[in-house]
């Protein structure tokens, strides 16, 4: 993996919050109903918009290697075929402060609230 590969990737939240399965804490997520958002495991999730297949995991893992400098527990998950970084979701600001500052791009929708 090459720090360019990293610089120019684009991650994006997933709308949903998760946790982890019972029993597989690392390893698979649930998604989390609303009414549970305030969970102790609650979990965000980030995508890769730039990069698919292989390269996406070998990205994903080079993410996920930068934010463990940091010591920011997170864990590399499939979820419909790709991966995905979840890390917990007070750790949200930190990782993307981290990404931007190694050069990751962030998307964002386009009716965030503080574009408004």
């Amino acid at each position: 993996m090459t720090v360019t590969s990293v610089r120019l990737s684009v991650v994006h939240r997933l709308p949903q919050h998760y946790r982890w399965l019972d029993g597989f804490n690392g390893v698979k997520v649930e998604p989390l109903a609303a009414t549970a958002l305030n969970d102790e495991n609650d979990l965000v999730g980030l995508t890769l918009l730039s990069h698919d297949g292989e390269s996406a995991w070998q990205v994903m893992r080079e993410l996920a290697s930068s934010l463990a400098d940091i010591q920011v527990p997170c864990s590399v998950v499939e979820i419909e075929g790709q991966p995905c970084l979840f890390l917990e979701r007070d750790d949200e600001c930190t990782t993307l402060c981290r990404l931007k500052n190694i050069g990751v791009a962030i998307a964002e929708p386009a009716l965030a609230p503080h574009i408004a």
